[in-house]
């Protein structure tokens, strides 16, 4: 299947060639520089304002920890210039492509280039392609024409597309919907609404951010970057253009795009780990590059706390579920080819305590586990260890019996899906094993607080729960609450 990357073009600060030789670097990103894998998806190294030092550029973004990038082609000098740079370097790939600028210059011989170029195994996409109606270099209907032909040659070849779009919504959404169904998509340097984010994203598109996050006045990037799920994003620089801040008005650069992910990071409430990881994982997926995690992680970590993931059974078939679309979790791949011991957890765990909290929260239900549980949990608390248990509050009704008592001195606290106000909807959207489940998951939520310090019930955002219902449950239980969205996850 052919994927999509769309371009939203934002206009440019004035570029300058930076004083490369002193680029600042932060302290929070050195603390990470080991740890971490970046890819620029989308960046120009091929363009004049790298002519004089293209190969410390390529050489700064490596050490800086952009492991991959993806340089785009846009006109026939371009297309050269990037495969070249590709074919000398293993860790750059490219893409082919004739940008809607210049649509105007692609006749039959040139097309034919294009195919015979994309077949190159370092090229992993067609673009930058699409539509342009700021400066109008090609006119309309040749731009369109270039745009469809594009995208045909992408499906023939099974590639995915860069499209660049510039007060042109309407007619590329419209040839996207026409000529691309069934096909993933990236907006590429997005800068529309959070409402046009949410259309593309359930036409099943990714979503790119650039440089401009990190500008004061970008509230409106800002809101969209928060509310992208994780499995639809990517990030990427578009040198030389864009430039983030600290470097804003200067020539950009891939070894920048460690101040966009740490953007990304600030506003998402997460670790620049993190968001390497989740881009990452998605660049590798989408261009087929590189080496994606196949063994399911036991210990992962998001943030400052450490999650164990015991199993991948659940007493739940909730349709929000992420494990039935995707077995990543914020980058992690929590797929158990079987599930482990008491000691294989401890082991996997190692040492505890640079952890805030450790949390019973994989792909299934952890109570399930409930003497693997319950040995970890022993243990963690001997190091010092606070330990928190995310549960269907099903436990109860797996084991005939109330499990809480044993829970008491090894759980510091508890979070417990509610997730609908009234028997009817819990069923219809959690679809139990049990019968009356909703009943045996208010009745853990009491007897829970006897035993466990903390206890928080969750709820996820969907269009039929009412909210302020489940807010008085848990008001009348007595216990905290917690809404989640519900493409939101970890």
């Amino acid at each position: 299947m052919a994927l999509i990357s769309l371009t939203i073009f934002m206009d440019t600060d004035n570029i300058t060639v930076a004083d490369l030789g002193n680029y600042p670097a932060t302290e929070n990103f050195s603390t990470y520089k080991m740890n971490i894998e970046l890819i620029d998806s989308h960046c120009h190294l091929d363009m004049e304002p790298f002519d004089n030092d293209r190969d410390e550029v390529i050489k700064r973004a490596k050490e800086n920890g952009v492991g991959y990038i993806i340089n785009i082609g846009s006109d026939r000098e371009g297309n050269i210039k990037s495969l070249a740079i590709a074919e000398k370097c293993a860790h750059i790939y490219s893409t082919i492509g004739i940008h809607p600028h210049d649509a105007k210059t692609l006749d039959d011989k040139l097309y034919n280039e294009l195919k015979a170029w994309a077949k190159n195994p370092k090229v992993v996409a067609i673009g930058e392609i699409g539509l342009d109606y700021h400066y109008m270099h090609s006119a309309k209907d040749i731009q369109i024409a270039a745009f469809k032909r594009q995208i045909a040659l992408a499906k023939e070849l099974a590639l995915p597309i860069t499209v660049h779009s510039r007060e042109a919504e309407d007619d590329t959404l419209d040839i996207l919907e026409r000529y691309a169904k069934g096909i993933r998509g990236i907006l590429h340097c997005f800068s529309g609404s959070v409402d046009m984010a949410k259309k593309v994203i359930d036409m099943g598109f990714y979503i790119s951010i650039a440089g401009p996050v990190s500008f004061k006045k970008a509230e409106a990037l800002r809101e969209a970057a928060k509310m992208i799920p994780d499995e639809n994003l990517l990030i990427e620089t578009d040198a030389p253009y864009l430039s983030p801040v600290p470097n804003r008005g200067k020539r950009n650069e891939p070894s920048y795009v460690r101040y966009t992910a740490q953007a990304i990071a600030d506003l998402r409430g997460v670790t620049l780990e993190d968001i390497a990881r989740i881009t990452t994982l998605n660049a590798k997926s989408l261009f087929k590059i590189g080496e994606i995690p196949k063994n399911g992680a036991i210990a992962y970590r998001i943030r400052d706390s450490l999650y164990l993931n015991i199993t991948n059974r659940c007493t739940n078939r909730c349709g929000f579920c992420v494990r039935f679309h995707t077995s990543f979790v914020k980058g992690h791949n929590l797929h158990l080819e079987n599930e482990p011991s008491a000691q294989e957890v401890i082991n996997a765990i190692g040492d505890p305590s640079p952890y805030k909290e450790i949390v019973f929260c994989g792909l299934g239900e952890p109570l399930m586990k409930l003497d693997v549980v319950k040995e970890v949990s022993k243990w963690l608390k001997s190091k010092g260890s606070k330990v928190r248990i995310n549960t269907n509050g099903h436990g109860n009704m797996i084991y005939k019996r109330n499990i809480l008592p044993e829970l008491e001195g090894l759980v510091d606290s508890m979070s417990i899906s509610l997730d609908a106000d009234d028997k009817e909807k819990y069923n219809k959207v959690c679809k139990p094993d049990f019968k009356d489940s909703f009943e045996g998951v208010i009745s853990f939520i009491r007897e829970a607080r006897q035993y466990i310090p903390a206890v928080t019930v969750t709820v996820v955002k969907l269009p039929d729960i009412d909210i302020e219902k489940c807010k008085k449950i848990a008001e009348d239980l007595g216990v905290g609450i917690r809404i989640r969205s519900y493409n939101v996850v970890g």
